[in-house]
């Protein structure tokens, strides 16, 4: 009885996020609803719940997770104070005179945006309404415009340092320890939030790579849909000051936040510490460090941060209220029943996630879907580092496909009406089927994930 409750009660909980309600409310309302009908029917010990304590503490008191609002204020600050349009503005005068040269711009900094947020709504707000204006007027085609922009938009989720694989990292290390242990290794090699960004790492630059190569495609195939910027004498004589000012720095602190995580010289934590100093400091440099700039961003900060906190709390319930009812076991004998066997279960896994993406954030997702499936992946011999990257990229290229993904809503909130969804839903299409062939590559060759952290952490 308590696993047919448990599977009620997973989808109960779909179908009550897809009316609008609060998320992190609807986890933990539905699933205390549910334990309540599980303790009635003598499929469940109410006394259990009492272990939910002990779980928030540890989830407040977690040193690694100090990492998420920093690196949330990093973002904020960059983009509140206008580093981050100067910096879209400089690449584009550097790249622009050149066939395509815009839409690679747009394409490097939203990577580098995306990087310092890591939350996909923000970054395709921010490129759409700093770069959808400029393409259009430089008279680039509509659909190619408005992929660009979602499609860099989206790489947040998978181009370190990233909070969402802040969280995974953190999540993975707790489940592949249990894990490990129940297989009788009492000694298991442990699993961090810097495994999580090296192997992240090449695959971001994947990505970035092949969307920059199908820019340079389009600008030798179809010329007309990415034409050059004109620029003046006086223009390209203040370029090299503006990329000395406007553009290096940025470069300089996100390569300082990154490359101390990936040479081990400091954690998470602590660079986001250094990089939130820096977004400020370089902030001062750019005489916009006011105290309304600064309140903005930290009360947008403190926002974000406590939507991310109480759903991880919302769904702490949920997944404890699972588990107690069976619901992990059903799921196990569900997993090794199909066919195909380990490749078969991650199959299904991914494509679970990829629909969720369609009404979920990825923040719910992970916290939903990731504690029930991924003890089980990691006992048939998944590597937690592996799955926390084809994760990432999935919920990726999830949020990027029409006619659902949330990246495609957000860049039609802030485009002109004169832009037509379909094109925005057109541009989009290319883009999802070369993320589609980087899953592919991944599942194919698992090194290119595992190579850069075997490398530095051994």
């Amino acid at each position: 009885m308590g696993e047919i409750l448990a599977l009620v009660m997973f989808f109960a909980i779909i179908g009550i996020l897809m009316f609008g309600f609060p998320v992190a409310f609807s986890l933990a309302g539905t699933s205390l609803i549910f334990a309540v009908i599980a303790h009635a029917f003598g499929a469940l010990d109410l006394s259990n719940l009492s272990s939910l304590a002990p779980r928030y503490m540890g989830i407040l008191l977690n040193e690694v997770l100090v990492a998420v609002p920093l690196f949330i204020f990093m973002g904020m600050m960059l983009e509140r104070s206008g580093i981050a349009q100067g910096l879209l503005i400089t690449m584009g005068r550097l790249f622009g005179n050149l066939r395509g040269g815009l839409g690679i711009s747009v394409i490097v900094v939203g990577a580098l945006l995306a990087a310092s947020t890591g939350i996909i709504g923000a970054t395709v707000v921010t490129m759409g309404l700093l770069s959808l204006p400029a393409m259009l007027k430089a008279g680039y085609k509509t659909p190619l415009a408005t992929g660009v922009i979602t499609a860099s938009g989206t790489l947040g989720q998978i181009i370190p340092p990233s909070t969402v694989l802040i969280f995974m990292g953190d999540m993975l290390a707790g489940i592949n320890a249990q894990v490990q242990m129940s297989l009788g290794n009492f000694a298991p090699k442990p699993v961090s939030v810097g495994d999580l960004f090296a192997g992240a790492f090449v695959p971001g630059l994947l990505l970035v790579a092949i969307f920059i190569g199908y820019m340079i495609f389009k600008a030798i195939t179809d010329p007309e849909s990415c034409p050059a910027l004109e620029t003046d004498a006086e223009d390209r004589a203040r370029l090299g000051r503006d990329v000395i000012t406007t553009l290096v720095p940025p470069l300089l602190l996100i390569i300082a936040v990154l490359g101390s995580i990936l040479g081990g010289i400091a954690t998470a934590t602590e660079s986001a510490s250094v990089g939130a100093v820096g977004a400020m400091v370089l902030a001062a440099f750019h005489r916009k460090l006011t105290y309304r700039n600064l309140r903005e961003v930290m009360f947008a900060t403190a926002n974000t941060t406590a939507m991310i906190f109480i759903i991880l709390i919302g769904a702490t319930v949920f997944s404890l209220v699972f588990r107690m009812m069976g619901g992990d076991d059903l799921v196990h004998d569900f997993l090794n029943a199909l066919p195909g066997g380990k490749l078969g279960a991650i199959i299904f896994v991914m494509l679970l996630m990829f629909l969720l993406g369609f009404i979920l954030d990825t923040f719910e997702i992970i916290f939903m879907v990731l504690p029930i499936t991924a003890p089980i992946l990691l006992t048939m011999g998944v590597d937690p580092v592996w799955l926390g990257v084809i994760v990432a990229v999935n919920l990726q290229t999830s949020f990027l496909t029409p006619p659902f993904g949330f990246a495609l809503f957000y860049l039609r909130g802030v485009a002109p009406k004169t832009v037509a969804t379909t094109d925005i839903y057109k541009g989009a299409v290319p883009f999802v089927l070369m993320q589609v062939i980087v899953i592919a590559i991944l599942v194919a060759f698992p090194g290119i994930v595992t190579w850069l952290p075997n490398l530095l952490y051994g």
